[in-house]
């Protein structure tokens, strides 16, 4: 529905003039039928100028004051009532109607199809005087004293004046069927309540203002001197003298220099300037008859057997293995056959051991290479 243009007479402060009326190229009959029973002048309305003239002039007279709806007021403050056991006796006693009452601004049946209702005179006195001396009184007592409270209800009754003189009420235009004689009319269809609502609206109440927020006071940080050789956030220095942490003992391992020496001390020098032996078929034959004997002399012992030396042997070369290799990845080292001939000479010759008689034997070959 577009919005309704209002003339300078339902402006605020406007006083009363001759309402404004728009009407269609064709005149509805419902209008026609008002019109004819309201005139007591009978007038010939055969035309929209007729029609026009007629609405006009009927809506114009001082007597054209529509009743909207009424209110019922107290007629004094709350604290100044009297209260009575029976409810009919105290609402006679406690209460007034104050009738709200207005006149047409303005007429459109052709773009809105809407009239408008502005307040009169008479009922704008009433509803200040109540605003001021008995609405802002209740509310001044119901809530509670602050410094600025007589400049707030000054403000909200000035605020009360604008709204009731600019307050114009706006209807679909068939509510002109109330229309009675000399101009005046009620409005019909229920609007009553409606109107009743908005004019209720209009009185706002008294709020106090807000609790204030207090700001919590904190103290001042703390700055450091510009002097200062480090700042607050860096990690305080680690003193030189300070001794290192302690470690697991399982999670010290062996370098490769101390595995180096270790190696060195416990493996047998290796030189070049080793003897050459050079085996004739008689010498050999030589030694094979003492190594018989050996193993001749050998057998006559029940402690000493084969298996048992064989796993003394292969323990001992084990945990030198594992001596050696522990920490490092290096590849093992062969033994040369001069360190072969060494350590059969110490009692290990083809693998059964040789005696003291072997011994020599082997000492005098020696000797006479």
């Amino acid at each position: 529905m577009p919005a309704l243009l209002l003339p300078d007479t339902a402006a605020p402060f406007a006083p009363r003039s001759s309402p404004t009326v728009v009407l269609p190229t064709k005149v509805d009959p419902w209008l026609t039928s008002t019109l004819k029973r309201v005139n007591r002048i009978k007038r010939s309305l055969n035309s929209v100028p007729q029609h026009l003239k007629c609405l006009t002039d009927t809506l114009s007279l001082p007597s054209a004051i529509w009743h909207l709806c009424t209110i019922m007021t107290p007629k004094a403050p709350s604290s100044q009532l009297a209260n009575h056991s029976n409810p009919l006796t105290e609402s006679l006693t406690t209460y007034t109607p104050l009738h709200i009452t207005a006149y047409v601004v303005h007429v459109d049946l052709v773009l809105s199809h809407e009239v408008a209702f502005k307040l009169s005179k008479d009922t704008i006195e009433d509803l200040v005087e109540y605003h001021k001396d008995i609405y802002l009184h209740d509310q001044r007592e119901q809530t509670w004293p602050w410094t600025e409270k007589e400049a707030a209800v000054k403000k909200l009754h000035e605020n009360f004046v604008q709204q009731v003189n600019k307050f114009i009420y706006r209807t679909n235009a068939n509510a002109l069927e109330g229309l009675e004689d000399d101009g005046a009319g009620e409005l019909l269809e229920g609007r009553a309540e409606e109107v009743k609502q908005q004019v209720l609206a209009l009185f706002c109440p008294l709020l106090p203002p807000p609790p204030r927020v207090v700001d919590v006071v904190r103290p001042p940080a703390q700055m450091l001197p510009s002097n200062a050789t480090g700042s607050w956030w860096s990690p305080s220095p680690v003193p030189s003298n300070a001794a290192p942490s302690p470690v697991e003992p399982w999670k010290i391992l062996p370098s490769s220099p101390v595995e180096d020496n270790h190696h060195q001390q416990h493996s047998p020098p290796v030189s070049s300037s080793q003897p050459h032996y050079s085996h004739s078929r008689q010498d050999y034959t030589h030694q094979n008859n003492n190594s018989n004997n050996w193993m001749s002399s050998m057998m006559d012992l029940p402690s000493v057997t084969y298996s048992q030396q064989q796993n003394h042997t292969a323990a001992t070369t084990m945990g030198a293995s594992m001596a050696m290799g522990m920490g490092s990845m290096s590849a093992p080292l062969l033994p040369l056959p001069s360190m072969v001939a060494q350590q059969c000479g110490a009692g290990f010759g083809f693998g059964f051991g040789w005696d003291h008689q072997a011994g020599r034997g082997y000492a005098d070959y020696a000797a006479t290479m």
